[in-house]
């Protein structure tokens, strides 16, 4: 899912004409990005990235999404600790100590499978949430 932007942004090679989807506005390619998900894995990255992370945020505090719905992970302890003060935001009221227990932060990628195969096991199993694509006819 690319924006059409005059530089920076290109398709991924390994994916399909099929899959390959571009979006003129911000706003749309970020709901369809975060609608249909059960996970959300952000890697460090610029201003889109952070953009595309507080609006994920916003959206399970506000309750647009129901919190527990929609798995976070940070990737990259380093990057995100050195990027972002959760803490600091929590101490100065700009976000709940809740809220910032609402994503998990990994740098092993074991460690983060693993993470996220139990939550999206638990999400399935809690019948409130289908896998993916299970509401469509398969011809």
């Amino acid at each position: 899912m690319n924006i059409s932007l005059p530089f920076e942004q290109q398709p991924n090679p390994y994916v399909s004409a099929d899959l390959s989807f571009v979006f003129h506005y911000f706003f749309m390619r970020k709901f369809w990005l975060v609608s249909p998900a059960l996970a959300v894995i952000a890697f460090p990255g610029g201003f889109g990235t952070l953009d595309e992370f507080f609006e994920t945020m916003t959206l399970i505090q506000t309750e647009k999404i129901a919190r527990g719905e929609v798995t976070v992970i940070l990737y990259g302890e380093e990057y995100w600790g050195r990027v972002i003060d959760f803490e600091a935001m929590a101490r100065y009221g700009a976000i709940s100590s809740e809220e910032a227990g609402l994503f998990t932060v990994f740098s092993d990628p074991e460690k983060a499978f693993v993470f996220l195969k139990a939550r999206l096991s638990r999400t399935l199993k809690s019948g409130r949430i289908k896998a993916p694509g299970s509401g469509f006819k398969k011809e």
